[in-house]
């Protein structure tokens, strides 16, 4: 029984804030991408940004492709064979 009215403290100890206090990082990002350096937005946060972002063109253009490709099979007669 006394195993259970632990339950209640060792949830709270769990969800404390004031256990770890972490830094916020919010400021420090808004520099990042604030700075006037020339560069889109999409790729301001490195070369993560610049990967992500290619990667993301590359399946956006290969699923146009895939999907014009079905279309246009779709709309070619069958043989009568």
């Amino acid at each position: 029984m006394r195993h259970l009215l632990s339950v209640p403290r060792l949830a709270s100890q769990a969800f404390s804030t004031t256990v770890r206090q972490m830094k916020n990082k919010v400021p420090d990002r808004q520099k990042v991408f604030l700075e006037d350096n020339g560069l889109p937005v999409h790729i301001k946060g490195g070369s993560t940004d610049v990967l992500l972002y290619r990667l993301t063109m590359a399946i956006t253009i290969a699923g146009t492709g895939f999907s014009f490709y079905w279309l246009l099979l779709a709309c070619l007669p069958k043989s009568k064979a």
